[in-house]
């Protein structure tokens, strides 16, 4: 764990996770627009929405350990239930 806060490279792979997710998001909302979502989409839209929230739940710990200078490598996936639960 670097002492400069800079991002370790689980927590890069994450973050490019996110990218990714995101990216993939956008299209599918960008389609969503012009002609609506097939059910299929749509399913891959939640399920999208879903693992955005576990990636930033779990970048959030891993940043938190490692203000900590604790091992960010003890975060943990939560359960999608769990994450989503915050925002109600």
């Amino acid at each position: 764990m670097a002492d400069d806060g800079a991002m370790d490279e689980t927590s890069k792979e994450v973050h490019q996770h996110i990218d990714e997710l995101v990216a993939r998001e956008h299209a599918l909302r960008a389609a969503q627009v012009g002609k609506g979502l097939d059910p299929e989409e749509q399913r891959e839209l939640k399920h999208i929405e879903a693992q955005l929230d576990q990636a930033w739940d779990l970048l959030r710990q891993r940043n938190a350990l490692a203000e900590q200078h604790e091992n960010p490598d003890a975060a943990t996936e939560r359960p999608v239930g769990e994450v989503e639960g915050y925002l109600n």
